[in-house]
């Protein structure tokens, strides 16, 4: 009981956070990506990013399309040892989706810092999400490097609540902001219009999400 009153009131203290935070890259408050991810998602793994894939066998379902509130697990490298996890925040096309994570860019210099609503790409030859690009503030745009991914640990019904319990309270009052702010993905594309009415004309080759796909798959950019 003392470890579920203490995981909702940290999920409810991140949720405020995140909610007034504008929108994109946030600073102040220095998190991990682990904590970051188990607060917001309301996934109950503890341990480093690493660990949280094969953790989740036998307690949380798994698998290789994205969902909102799914965790995505990244596959350590040299440069990222502990590995990596997000949020997913919205699934915006089959390719395409936006996350909520921590400790990935480096913002006015420093680590630790959220990232809210940012863009990441499917590059798997596969479609299976089990390579991807990710938002790099600095670069304002998908970083250069290709990133392994074991998949996706989706919510269950007690981390759905957890989630909710503290997102769902301040969140809601914040979801006009974080829609007029828009994601770097529809700015990137079409600035000046939001992430749906970009979807709409996906369609348009010239479009900005078919041409990052397009360049981020070449075999020249792996």
């Amino acid at each position: 009981m003392l470890k579920r009153t203490r995981a909702l009131l940290g999920a409810m203290a991140a949720a405020a956070f995140v909610a007034f935070a504008p929108g994109g890259a946030t600073a102040d408050t220095y998190w991990q990506c682990v904590p970051f991810a188990r607060l917001i998602s309301g996934i109950q793994i503890f341990g480093d990013a690493w660990t949280w894939w094969q953790q989740a066998a036998g307690k949380y379902e798994t698998g290789f399309s994205p969902k909102a509130g799914a965790v995505l697990c990244f596959k350590p490298t040299q440069r990222m040892r502990l590995g990596h996890v997000a949020v997913v925040s919205q699934v915006l096309t089959d390719r395409v989706i936006q996350i909520t994570h921590a400790n990935w860019s480096p913002i006015e210099g420093s680590r630790g810092k959220v990232e809210k609503d940012v863009t990441i790409i499917d590059v798997s030859p596969q479609g299976d999400w089990s390579e991807v690009k990710v938002w790099y503030d600095p670069n304002r745009d998908l970083g250069g490097s290709t990133y392994a991914t074991h998949g996706f640990i989706y919510q269950d019904t007690s981390a759905r609540m957890l989630a909710a319990s503290g997102v769902t309270r301040f969140q809601n009052g914040a979801i006009a902001v974080a829609q007029s702010a828009a994601s770097q993905m529809a700015s990137a594309v079409r600035p000046g219009q939001g992430p749906m009415s970009v979807l709409t004309q996906a369609a348009d080759q010239t479009d900005r999400i078919a041409a990052l796909i397009a360049a981020a798959t070449r075999p020249d950019n792996k």
